[in-house]
């Protein structure tokens, strides 16, 4: 498996990037994340829907709790036609844990805890670390890449209005 060394930093401090970077344009892939301890679902689960794929390594930090919540409030008004789905590998019962002390119920959260499976088909697992990179992804109805933002620096925020722009364009 391709590793990107050189492209990502947390803190300042060098990380590498497990996986192919992806592009707009390219066929989303397929990935398996946990809604519960159980259960998974693939990217055919979302069939025929726009997905903002918001990416974040934990929940339970401050610029994933803000980008969490920002999709969140953007999610209310979108309509049915858009998934605004979470990953992240923090646990499923932490995800719900978080979701219900933070008010979250238009976000879909999924746990790319087991495998990485998610994190290394889209290029965003972090080497040093098992967590999944800070990155957006704006997913057309025929799973096609529209929107693809890797963030160099962990502890940055993506870019709220060019991630909602790309989706109200499929809309």
């Amino acid at each position: 498996m391709e590793e990107r060394s050189g492209v990502a930093t947390l803190k300042g401090n060098p990380i590498t990037l497990v996986g192919s970077q992806l592009s707009a344009g390219d066929q989303a892939p397929d990935f398996q994340l946990h809604k519960d301890l159980l259960n998974t679902v693939s990217l055919a689960d979302y069939a025929g829907k726009i997905k903002l794929i918001s990416v974040v390594p934990s929940l339970d930090t401050g610029v994933c709790d803000q980008q969490t919540r920002r999709f969140n409030e953007e999610a209310a008004q979108l309509g049915e036609n858009v998934v605004v789905i979470t990953v992240s590998v923090d646990l499923p019962f932490a995800q719900a844990r978080w979701c219900g002390a933070a008010g979250i119920e238009n976000v879909i959260t999924l746990s790319d805890y087991k495998t990485n499976d998610f994190g290394k088909s889209y290029g965003v697992l972090i080497k040093e670390l098992a967590l999944d990179m800070r990155s957006i992804f704006v997913v057309d109805q025929h799973d096609k890449i529209a929107y693809a933002e890797y963030l160099s620096e962990m502890t940055n925020h993506p870019n709220y209005e060019a991630a909602m722009e790309a989706v109200k364009k499929l809309a």
